[in-house]
């Protein structure tokens, strides 16, 4: 009998994550998912039992308890096989709307550091004993960690600065897949909390940036950057 292959995939309680971890559920991977909200990744839990295998661990991927907590979930789960896929999709925005650099409150930006990069730099250090090889490690970014948007210094470098380290991982670690992808804009939370008091209405689903996190894990690209529609057009 095959074992199932594993993933962990941080922020999927809603949003992105979630639409990824239903479609690896619906594949047949077993699943370890957090979230900062317990009764939201409660839930989300509840949904993805039905169909895998799933661990549900609440906490902020920040804190190192937390962090050691995923990694037993994931040796609960993994067994001899180890992870397959490591997506590092929690973030965090900052302040709404974002301040300008000059404004920037500094120990509100170390937070945001201290979520979108550091954080992310910490569980891979957990799991890079646990990846098998070809395993795939998946930073999701943004446009911001590539383009000067005024108003968002804090976050799109905090995004640049998780690319670089990326990077960089994928050179010391030839035998891992590592990729950094831009899921676009998508009607989320995140999107509302940027942009408060718009129309999001016309943004795609976060579930239309999903087959191309598909062809990230299940295909043979190189470690890189990639933009999710690009890699497999949502046909109109």
């Amino acid at each position: 009998m095959t074992t199932p292959r594993l993933a962990l995939i941080t922020g999927a309680s809603r949003g992105l994550g979630l639409a990824l971890a239903r479609d690896l559920a619906d594949a047949g991977w077993s699943l370890v998912i957090d979230a900062r909200e317990p009764t939201a990744l409660a839930a989300a839990g509840t949904e993805l039992a039905a169909r895998t295998t799933v661990r549900a661990v609440a906490g902020d991927v920040a804190d190192h308890a937390h962090r050691l907590a995923l990694m037993a979930a994931v040796d609960d789960l993994a067994g001899p096989s180890g992870l397959d896929a490591l997506v590092h999709n929690a973030s965090v925005l900052g302040p709404s709307p974002q301040p300008h650099l000059a404004d920037y409150p500094l120990d509100v930006l170390a937070s945001v550091y201290a979520v979108n990069v550091l954080a992310p730099l910490a569980l891979t250090q957990f799991a890079l004993p646990r990846l098998r090889p070809g395993a795939r490690v998946v930073a999701v970014t943004s446009d911001a960690a590539v383009e000067a948007y005024e108003g968002w210094g804090g976050y799109g470098s905090s995004k640049a600065a998780l690319e670089h380290l990326v990077r960089v991982l994928a050179a010391e670690h030839p035998e891992l897949a590592v990729y950094q992808v831009d899921p676009g804009d998508m009607r989320t939370r995140m999107q509302a909390e940027a942009f408060p008091g718009e129309d999001l209405s016309d943004r795609p689903p976060p579930e239309d940036s999903v087959p191309g996190l598909r062809a990230l894990l299940d295909g043979d690209l190189p470690s890189g950057r990639y933009l999710a529609r690009e890699l497999v057009p949502v046909s109109s």
